[in-house]
């Protein structure tokens, strides 16, 4: 049995799909998602789920319409990144995760401060101070944490 959604993709910019060696121009994609279930049904880890993705016709062939299915992870990768407009993936993580009141209640309760979280997902850490262990002190690190000196006196000692 195949299970068929469709809707649209809007990217803001232009983008490339790993499996296809072209750039695809910016603007809107119809999406034809498919989900293929075994007969069996046992094991859910097997299903494949690919897209099927309306191309926009080029300029040398304008009544051609061509379209190309890719595996659901690609087009997930390639919309994530148009979001980012150019971020790694670690950043859309890092604003996600931040965006989460349930995340935000954690980090008031343990002391921990949103740079603190945005200095240890930073791609290019400054090692300009850091100690033989590659690691910075907790004060230069700008760590309000718990652990911080002179924070929460008696806490965690």
């Amino acid at each position: 049995m195949t299970t068929s959604i469709k809707t649209t993709a809007v990217f803001l910019r232009p983008f490339r799909l790993p499996s296809f060696n072209e750039t695809l121009p910016e603007g809107e994609y119809e999406i034809e998602t498919e989900l293929s279930q075994p007969v069996d049904r046992i094991e859910p880890a097997s299903w494949t789920s690919s897209v099927l993705v309306r191309l926009h016709p080029r300029a040398s062939h304008p009544g051609l319409s061509r379209t190309l299915t890719v595996p659901l992870a690609e087009l997930e990768h390639a919309v994530a990144k148009d979001k980012l407009t150019g971020k790694a993936l670690i950043d859309f993580f890092l604003e996600e995760m931040l965006a989460d009141p349930m995340i935000r209640l954690v980090m008031q309760a343990d002391g921990v401060a949103e740079a603190d979280l945005r200095d240890l997902y930073a791609r290019q850490p400054d090692r300009r101070h850091a100690g033989p262990d590659g690691r910075r002190p907790a004060r230069e690190a700008g760590n309000t944490g718990p652990g911080a000196e002179g924070r929460h006196a008696g806490i965690g000692k």
